[in-house]
């Protein structure tokens, strides 16, 4: 896609709702609004890491109106909140998915040594002070999931024959990738979590977005064309996405 394609796409997209926050019980949520030309009607859904909620607004709706409508659906989002499992937290004894498999976080007493996982046994050591557990673990998981994205990310890239300026690794909690119109692809570290299909069917669709900046037919034709694994990765997403998003950071 040329450089002045994408500025009059810029151009042309209407302008994105500002997100808010609202206070359910104890707890401030994040509101995102998504306007989507085909709607019908507000939709409101938890995001994938139940860390907020998402609004879809059809053509038409004010920012205004979808923000009362959410307000008026705070017993909703009450009793669902009742249900989600609490946050997985970095620090030993808590159980960590690595590659879709359970790992255990073991702190070891050495003060020297690197972080090393055994699926065998589904445990992540981690030596060094206790205080640094979290950044050392997170480091190790950021590590990886960089290496892995950017192969993936060029092998589609050259299988769809497009071109990124550059791929960074968020710490994402409302989605797994995303590709700008300029032609920057960011992931989520947590992809690393999950097994490594859905990792790779992640990279598979944000590089086809260089190409359709959309969910049209033609962008999943060219991502099942090239993906073979994209029906698989997306149900498991949809089955576990939730639980990977459990883990904070």
């Amino acid at each position: 896609m040329t450089g002045v394609l994408r500025k009059l796409l810029r151009t042309a997209a209407p302008a994105p709702l500002e997100p808010a926050r609202i206070s359910v019980g104890q707890e401030e949520l994040d509101v995102v609004f998504r306007r989507h030309a085909q709607a019908r009607r507000l939709i409101l859904r938890f995001n994938s890491g139940g860390t907020g909620v998402v609004v879809t607004v059809p053509k038409g709706v004010s920012r205004a109106r979808a923000l009362d409508f959410t307000e008026r659906s705070r017993s909703w989002i009450a009793e669902r909140m009742k249900s989600r499992a609490g946050p997985i937290h970095l620090a030993p004894g808590q159980f960590l998915p690595l590659r879709g498999i359970a790992h255990e976080i073991r702190h070891l007493d050495s003060r020297r040594g690197v972080v090393s996982a055994d699926s065998a046994l589904g445990v992540i050591l981690v030596p060094g002070d206790a205080a640094h557990v979290k950044r050392r673990l997170l480091d190790f998981l950021k590590m990886p999931a960089r290496e892995d994205l950017t192969r993936a990310a060029a092998k589609y890239a050259t299988l769809m024959g497009v071109s990124y300026r550059r791929i960074t690794i968020r710490d994402q909690r409302s989605r797994w990738g995303s590709c700008s119109a300029s032609g920057e692809l960011s992931f989520s570290w947590r992809l690393i979590l999950a097994p490594d299909y859905v990792l790779d069917y992640v990279a598979a669709h944000e590089v086809a977005h260089l190409r359709h900046l959309d969910h049209s037919p033609r962008f999943w034709r060219l991502v099942l064309t090239h993906c073979e694994g994209a029906a698989k990765a997306r149900n498991w997403l949809r089955g576990h996405g939730l639980e990977v998003h459990r883990v904070v950071a």
